[in-house]
Protein backbone atom coordinates (compact mmCIF):
# COMPACT_ATOMS: atom_id res chain seq x y z
CA UNK A 1 0.00 0.00 0.00
CA UNK A 2 1.46 3.33 -0.88
CA UNK A 3 1.98 6.34 1.77
CA UNK A 4 -0.91 8.66 2.13
CA UNK A 5 1.67 11.16 3.07
CA UNK A 6 4.69 12.91 0.91
CA UNK A 7 7.83 11.66 1.89
CA UNK A 8 10.83 14.42 1.82
CA UNK A 9 13.83 12.50 0.58
CA UNK A 10 15.14 14.98 -2.10
CA UNK A 11 18.68 15.11 -3.12
CA UNK A 12 20.51 17.87 -1.34
CA UNK A 13 23.09 17.68 -4.00
CA UNK A 14 22.95 18.67 -7.71
CA UNK A 15 24.64 15.98 -9.88
CA UNK A 16 27.68 14.22 -8.74
CA UNK A 17 29.53 14.71 -5.18
CA UNK A 18 31.83 12.49 -3.33
CA UNK A 19 31.32 12.54 0.38
CA UNK A 20 29.92 15.66 1.73
CA UNK A 21 31.94 17.64 -1.35
CA UNK A 22 29.95 18.60 -4.18
CA UNK A 23 27.24 21.21 -5.56
CA UNK A 24 24.87 21.60 -2.75
CA UNK A 25 21.36 22.99 -3.54
CA UNK A 26 21.43 24.91 0.06
CA UNK A 27 24.36 26.77 -1.50
CA UNK A 28 22.66 27.35 -4.51
CA UNK A 29 20.19 28.80 -2.80
CA UNK A 30 22.11 31.13 -1.07
CA UNK A 31 23.60 32.26 -4.78
CA UNK A 32 20.35 32.71 -5.84
CA UNK A 33 19.22 34.92 -3.25
CA UNK A 34 22.40 36.93 -3.70
CA UNK A 35 21.59 37.25 -7.25
CA UNK A 36 18.30 38.65 -7.17
CA UNK A 37 18.87 40.54 -4.55
CA UNK A 38 21.36 42.72 -6.78
CA UNK A 39 19.37 42.45 -10.11
CA UNK A 40 16.67 44.66 -7.57
CA UNK A 41 19.20 46.84 -6.54
CA UNK A 42 19.93 47.59 -10.58
CA UNK A 43 16.54 48.24 -10.75
CA UNK A 44 16.51 51.03 -8.32
CA UNK A 45 19.58 52.67 -9.79
CA UNK A 46 18.09 52.76 -12.95
CA UNK A 47 14.69 53.94 -11.90
CA UNK A 48 16.27 56.52 -9.52
CA UNK A 49 14.61 55.06 -6.65
CA UNK A 50 17.87 55.22 -4.27
CA UNK A 51 20.86 57.02 -3.66
CA UNK A 52 23.17 53.80 -3.86
CA UNK A 53 25.14 54.00 -7.70
CA UNK A 54 24.93 51.01 -9.34
CA UNK A 55 28.78 50.48 -10.10
CA UNK A 56 28.82 50.32 -5.76
CA UNK A 57 26.50 47.36 -5.70
CA UNK A 58 28.91 44.23 -6.53
CA UNK A 59 30.78 46.05 -3.47
CA UNK A 60 27.60 46.39 -1.67
CA UNK A 61 27.12 42.55 -2.33
CA UNK A 62 30.37 41.30 -1.53
CA UNK A 63 29.90 43.00 2.11
CA UNK A 64 26.35 41.11 2.08
CA UNK A 65 27.44 37.78 1.59
CA UNK A 66 30.46 37.50 4.46
CA UNK A 67 27.22 39.34 6.40
CA UNK A 68 25.29 36.94 5.88
CA UNK A 69 27.85 34.16 6.31
CA UNK A 70 29.32 34.80 9.20
CA UNK A 71 26.29 36.61 10.97
CA UNK A 72 24.22 33.28 10.33
CA UNK A 73 26.97 31.11 10.71
CA UNK A 74 28.02 32.90 14.36
CA UNK A 75 24.24 32.82 15.01
CA UNK A 76 23.54 29.39 15.02
CA UNK A 77 26.37 28.49 17.32
CA UNK A 78 26.05 31.29 20.00
CA UNK A 79 22.06 31.52 19.96
CA UNK A 80 21.39 28.20 19.35
CA UNK A 81 23.66 26.56 22.15
CA UNK A 82 26.31 25.48 20.17
CA UNK A 83 29.02 26.69 21.74
CA UNK A 84 28.31 24.22 24.69
CA UNK A 85 30.37 21.52 22.77
CA UNK A 86 33.37 23.73 22.20
CA UNK A 87 35.51 21.51 24.49
CA UNK A 88 34.82 18.31 22.88
CA UNK A 89 34.32 19.87 19.46
CA UNK A 90 36.24 22.94 19.26
CA UNK A 91 36.49 23.69 15.30
CA UNK A 92 32.15 22.90 14.61
CA UNK A 93 31.95 26.47 14.29
CA UNK A 94 34.31 25.78 11.09
CA UNK A 95 32.11 22.91 9.49
CA UNK A 96 29.73 24.81 7.57
CA UNK A 97 29.25 21.95 5.10
CA UNK A 98 27.37 20.18 8.03
CA UNK A 99 25.01 23.07 7.97
CA UNK A 100 23.75 25.52 10.80
CA UNK A 101 22.99 28.91 9.68
CA UNK A 102 20.60 31.30 11.63
CA UNK A 103 18.26 33.73 10.28
CA UNK A 104 18.52 36.08 13.05
CA UNK A 105 22.04 35.79 12.90
CA UNK A 106 22.46 36.31 9.32
CA UNK A 107 20.27 39.78 9.37
CA UNK A 108 22.38 40.87 12.21
CA UNK A 109 25.28 40.35 10.05
CA UNK A 110 23.59 42.34 7.11
CA UNK A 111 22.87 45.50 9.25
CA UNK A 112 26.72 45.47 10.23
CA UNK A 113 27.67 45.18 6.97
CA UNK A 114 26.08 48.19 5.66
CA UNK A 115 26.86 49.94 8.24
CA UNK A 116 30.18 49.28 7.51
CA UNK A 117 29.68 49.95 4.09
CA UNK A 118 27.29 53.11 4.44
CA UNK A 119 30.35 54.47 6.57
CA UNK A 120 33.23 53.80 4.06
CA UNK A 121 30.54 55.32 0.75
CA UNK A 122 29.86 57.88 3.08
CA UNK A 123 26.11 57.29 2.54
CA UNK A 124 22.91 57.30 4.10
CA UNK A 125 23.16 54.00 6.77
CA UNK A 126 19.42 53.73 7.56
CA UNK A 127 18.73 54.71 3.84
CA UNK A 128 20.84 52.00 2.84
CA UNK A 129 19.37 49.66 4.72
CA UNK A 130 16.08 50.48 3.51
CA UNK A 131 17.00 49.59 0.02
CA UNK A 132 18.63 46.40 1.07
CA UNK A 133 15.60 45.19 3.63
CA UNK A 134 13.18 45.17 0.74
CA UNK A 135 15.19 42.60 -1.21
CA UNK A 136 15.94 40.27 1.75
CA UNK A 137 12.79 38.37 1.42
CA UNK A 138 14.03 37.11 -1.42
CA UNK A 139 16.84 35.28 0.10
CA UNK A 140 14.68 34.14 3.19
CA UNK A 141 12.53 32.60 0.56
CA UNK A 142 15.22 30.27 -1.35
CA UNK A 143 16.72 29.35 2.24
CA UNK A 144 13.65 28.11 3.56
CA UNK A 145 12.86 25.98 0.21
CA UNK A 146 16.36 24.62 0.88
CA UNK A 147 15.23 23.65 4.24
CA UNK A 148 12.78 22.02 2.82
CA UNK A 149 14.68 20.23 0.04
CA UNK A 150 17.35 18.92 3.35
CA UNK A 151 14.65 17.81 5.09
CA UNK A 152 15.55 19.90 8.31
CA UNK A 153 13.90 22.35 10.62
CA UNK A 154 10.32 20.23 10.44
CA UNK A 155 7.39 20.93 11.39
CA UNK A 156 5.05 19.72 14.54
CA UNK A 157 3.74 16.00 14.01
CA UNK A 158 0.28 16.38 12.08
CA UNK A 159 -2.72 14.94 10.33
CA UNK A 160 -3.56 17.37 7.65
CA UNK A 161 -3.74 16.24 4.30
CA UNK A 162 -0.64 18.00 2.77
CA UNK A 163 1.46 17.12 5.68
CA UNK A 164 4.82 15.59 4.71
CA UNK A 165 7.33 12.60 6.18
CA UNK A 166 11.11 13.54 7.55
CA UNK A 167 12.86 10.48 7.21
CA UNK A 168 15.46 12.79 9.39
CA UNK A 169 13.39 13.40 11.84
CA UNK A 170 13.18 9.51 12.61
CA UNK A 171 16.68 7.91 11.23
CA UNK A 172 16.30 4.19 11.09
CA UNK A 173 13.38 3.70 10.90
CA UNK A 174 10.82 2.86 8.18
CA UNK A 175 8.92 5.19 6.20
CA UNK A 176 5.71 4.03 7.07
CA UNK A 177 6.26 4.10 11.36
CA UNK A 178 7.27 8.25 10.94
CA UNK A 179 4.54 10.32 11.81
CA UNK A 180 4.09 13.27 9.35
CA UNK A 181 4.51 16.34 10.38
CA UNK A 182 3.85 19.83 9.06
CA UNK A 183 6.14 21.22 6.20
CA UNK A 184 7.03 24.32 8.26
CA UNK A 185 9.78 25.43 5.97
CA UNK A 186 7.50 25.92 2.98
CA UNK A 187 5.04 28.15 5.37
CA UNK A 188 7.88 29.67 6.43
CA UNK A 189 9.13 30.35 2.91
CA UNK A 190 5.58 31.51 2.46
CA UNK A 191 5.37 34.09 5.32
CA UNK A 192 8.76 35.36 5.50
CA UNK A 193 9.72 35.11 1.74
CA UNK A 194 6.57 35.55 -0.54
CA UNK A 195 4.04 37.76 2.00
CA UNK A 196 7.27 39.80 3.15
CA UNK A 197 8.28 40.54 -0.51
CA UNK A 198 5.10 41.76 -1.76
CA UNK A 199 4.69 44.08 1.47
CA UNK A 200 7.64 45.81 1.37
CA UNK A 201 7.75 46.22 -2.31
CA UNK A 202 4.08 47.78 -2.65
CA UNK A 203 5.70 50.06 0.07
CA UNK A 204 8.65 50.82 -1.61
CA UNK A 205 7.14 51.79 -4.96
CA UNK A 206 3.83 53.40 -3.64
CA UNK A 207 5.15 55.24 -1.74
CA UNK A 208 8.40 57.49 -0.66
CA UNK A 209 9.09 56.69 2.64
CA UNK A 210 12.87 55.76 1.07
CA UNK A 211 13.61 59.35 0.54
CA UNK A 212 11.46 60.81 3.30
CA UNK A 213 11.68 58.90 6.54
CA UNK A 214 14.84 56.66 6.35
CA UNK A 215 15.07 53.56 8.35
CA UNK A 216 10.93 53.39 8.69
CA UNK A 217 11.11 50.62 6.22
CA UNK A 218 13.63 48.99 7.85
CA UNK A 219 11.90 49.39 10.69
CA UNK A 220 8.52 47.37 8.91
CA UNK A 221 10.67 44.85 8.18
CA UNK A 222 11.85 44.06 11.36
CA UNK A 223 8.29 44.34 12.73
CA UNK A 224 6.49 42.32 10.00
CA UNK A 225 9.01 39.54 9.59
CA UNK A 226 9.14 39.12 13.68
CA UNK A 227 5.43 38.66 13.34
CA UNK A 228 5.40 36.23 10.51
CA UNK A 229 8.31 34.47 12.20
CA UNK A 230 6.38 33.99 15.28
CA UNK A 231 3.38 32.53 13.49
CA UNK A 232 5.36 30.38 11.79
CA UNK A 233 7.39 28.98 14.84
CA UNK A 234 3.58 27.47 16.19
CA UNK A 235 4.06 24.80 13.46
CA UNK A 236 7.38 24.34 14.27
CA UNK A 237 9.51 21.51 15.72
CA UNK A 238 11.55 23.37 18.20
CA UNK A 239 15.17 21.99 17.99
CA UNK A 240 16.61 19.08 19.44
CA UNK A 241 18.89 19.48 22.02
CA UNK A 242 17.78 23.76 22.30
CA UNK A 243 16.00 24.04 25.54
CA UNK A 244 13.34 27.24 24.97
CA UNK A 245 13.36 30.39 26.86
CA UNK A 246 10.72 31.63 29.01
CA UNK A 247 8.65 28.60 27.34
CA UNK A 248 9.27 29.91 23.77
CA UNK A 249 11.37 28.60 20.87
CA UNK A 250 14.47 30.25 20.28
CA UNK A 251 13.04 31.40 16.96
CA UNK A 252 10.48 32.94 18.78
CA UNK A 253 12.17 34.53 21.64
CA UNK A 254 15.24 36.01 19.63
CA UNK A 255 11.79 37.27 17.37
CA UNK A 256 10.57 39.53 20.04
CA UNK A 257 14.08 41.67 19.87
CA UNK A 258 13.12 42.29 16.58
CA UNK A 259 10.20 43.71 17.16
CA UNK A 260 11.44 46.81 19.78
CA UNK A 261 14.18 47.13 16.62
CA UNK A 262 11.40 47.62 14.41
CA UNK A 263 9.54 49.92 16.56
CA UNK A 264 12.42 51.92 17.37
CA UNK A 265 13.43 52.34 14.06
CA UNK A 266 9.68 53.41 12.55
CA UNK A 267 9.62 55.87 15.39
CA UNK A 268 12.41 57.44 14.31
CA UNK A 269 11.35 57.45 10.51
CA UNK A 270 8.12 59.65 11.39
CA UNK A 271 10.26 62.28 13.52
CA UNK A 272 12.79 62.22 10.22
CA UNK A 273 9.85 63.64 7.93
CA UNK A 274 8.70 65.81 10.84
CA UNK A 275 12.57 67.13 10.60
CA UNK A 276 14.10 65.90 7.73
CA UNK A 277 18.04 66.27 8.28
CA UNK A 278 20.26 67.64 5.09
CA UNK A 279 22.06 65.08 3.82
CA UNK A 280 19.44 61.92 4.75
Amino acid sequence: MPLAFYVDRFDPFIGPHWGRIGIHKYGVAYLLGFIAGAALLYLYAKRGRGRLPAAAIPDLMVAIVFGVLLGGRLGYYILYDRWRDFPTDPFEILRVWDGGMASHGGILGVAIAIAWFARSQKLSFLHLGDLVVSTAPLGLFFGRVANFINGELWGKVAAVKWAVIFPLSAPGRPDELIPPRHPSQLYEAGLEGIVLFAYLQWRFWRSDIVRTQPGRLSGEFFLVYAVLRVFGETFREPDVGVSLILGLSRGTFYSLFFVGIGLGLIANGKRQALWPTTGR
